[in-house]
């Protein structure tokens, strides 16, 4: 029987971490690509191998992708740069596209078995409020707005170009926005879920979120290294959760005062207006820009039954996810819950 091992680029990040940790659950061996210096490296399981690189550092990958001859290899290419900015920076631009690229050239001269590439479903163009968005066979980035979706969708093209050209099997994963415990760079959720709890966040807009857990995720990833078509993509989300059902179940479950102002989205884009102005004197971002009040209001209705069918992809619920986030911040001391709802966080934590 061969030998097998998995490289993981972005094995320190949250998604990454929690794709490292199921490996080593599997007895899999894992070769971890994490940034020279990176705090976070202490997320990444004392099992895997850990190779100090980046994307644009071609001498460290060469020494990632070196194996031992006749060893199977399988890349899971997680690591982007991720910014709520709409602008396409030089920098955003070089590590999610000409990263890429460098992967994708190692892994033709390596003749790797299988690539999944991680990109977004921000990268696939969003169609009219009331249809389903679901996966599309080419990527313009002229049609997406933000930088960071467009990154993702020239990168997602480099993938089907190089499937095409040189024969490479590579699938393509599109996750939603991300959700779940164990989140110790405080992203997007976990930071909404913090603020809502310390009252810091009065009102809501009216708007929707569509966020998968980042366990459910990791598994959809994984199975796509086993089951995923060559040259197919599957998108990982869940279902749509307006802003005034989050605000709901983070007050279930954390026991924090229920949010229950829904700005209506033209006077959130007058505070968005109000805020960046501000954000110039004060050289801060806004806490609301027109950026973010787009991603809230635009269609986040995505179809997962494609990955359902042929991954074996499956979702827990959003109340479930918000449970296991409260759970965690709790006895992570982030939040300090108290009364009933803090005893029965604590009787699960044990439980867990």
């Amino acid at each position: 029987m061969r030998n097998t091992i998995y490289l993981l680029t972005g094995a320190a990040g949250y998604l990454g971490s929690n794709i490292s940790r199921s490996l080593i659950a599997r007895n899999k061996k894992v070769r971890a690509l994490v940034l020279k210096g990176d705090p976070a490296i202490n997320q990444v399981p004392a099992e895997a191998e850990i190779v100090s690189g980046d994307l644009l550092d071609i001498d460290s990958l060469e020494k990632f992708f070196s194996v031992a001859e006749g060893t199977e290899v399988i890349v899971i290419h997680c690591a982007s740069m991720v910014t709520v900015s709409p602008e396409l920076s030089k920098k955003l631009y070089d590590v999610n596209v000409t990263g890429t690229k460098n992967i994708l050239d190692f892994c033709i001269k390596r003749n790797v078995k299988k690539l999944v590439y991680v990109s977004s479903t921000g990268a696939i163009p969003e169609l009219p409020h009331g249809q389903v968005i679901r996966e599309v066979d080419s990527f313009d980035p002229e049609l997406i707005i933000g930088g960071y979706g467009k990154t993702k969708a020239m990168a997602t093209q480099l993938v089907l170009d190089a499937v095409k050209e040189h024969g490479l099997d590579a699938s393509i994963t599109f996750p939603s926005g991300i959700s779940g415990p164990n989140d110790y760079g405080n992203g997007y959720f976990t930071n909404v879920i913090i603020d809502y709890f310390n009252e810091k966040m009065p009102a809501g807009v009216a708007g929707s979120f569509n966020a998968v857990d980042v366990r459910d995720l990791a598994e959809g990833i994984i199975a796509c290294t086993e089951k995923g078509r060559k040259g197919e993509g599957y998108i990982l989300s869940n279902s749509a959760v307006s802003m005034r059902d989050l605000f709901r179940l983070i007050t279930k479950n954390t026991g924090a005062p229920e949010v229950t102002i829904i700005l209506p989205v033209f006077v959130a884009k007058i505070f968005a207006a109000v805020s960046s102005i501000i954000s110039i004197f004060t050289k801060k971002p806004g806490l609301l820009t027109s950026f973010a009040i787009y991603n809230l209001t635009r269609n986040n209705v995505f179809s997962c039954d494609k990955a359902k069918r042929e991954l074996g992809f499956r979702t827990r619920s959003f109340d479930e996810t918000i449970r296991d986030m409260a759970v965690w911040l709790h006895n992570d001391r982030r939040i300090c819950i108290a009364g009933e709802i803090a005893e029965e966080l604590h009787l699960e934590a044990q439980a867990a």
